[in-house]
């Protein structure tokens, strides 16, 4: 079992990810179950449902924040489009940081034979972690702002 361990252990990762997504479409199902629940309740009293109680039902779980606002304002849209640029610009900076150490983290591994016989592996991870991080620097560089 050990063994098996020691081989696999990066199954962990993608099995993570699979369970929350799980998890996620589970609150996901509740969220949309009990606002219908809602929405039955005014039915039955004859009364019409808020609009924002509707919209709520049409967004995705992870779309908005969650009030169910609509999104038709376009002042709204481009305000929220400034600040998605505005944190991918300041932030994509914390992405190259990440992926040049964990570049020349592989590379360290790789040259100095830390793990032995994973010199090779290590070698195509630290490749790949370079190319995310100068792909991130482009995406920094040719993201300019908003354009009108």
């Amino acid at each position: 079992m050990e063994e098996l361990f020691r081989s696999y252990w990066w199954l962990i990762f993608p099995l993570s990810w699979f369970v929350f997504g799980a998890y996620q479409s589970w609150l996901s199902y509740k969220a949309n179950r009990d606002t219908l629940d809602l929405i039955k309740t005014y039915a039955q009293s004859g009364r019409e449902p808020p609009p924002e109680l509707l919209a709520k039902l049409s967004k995705r779980w992870n779309d908005g924040n969650g009030l169910g606002e609509a999104d038709d304002d376009n002042d709204d849209r481009g305000h929220r489009r400034y600040h998605r640029r505005r944190y991918r610009r300041y932030h994509g900076w914390s992405r190259v940081a990440l992926f040049g150490c964990l570049c020349a983290g592989f590379t360290f591994a790789s040259l100095t034979g830390f793990y032995g016989e994973a010199g090779p592996a290590f070698i195509i991870v630290a490749f790949v972690m370079g190319a995310l991080a100068v792909s991130s620097v482009v995406s920094i560089l040719v993201d300019r702002g908003p354009r009108v």
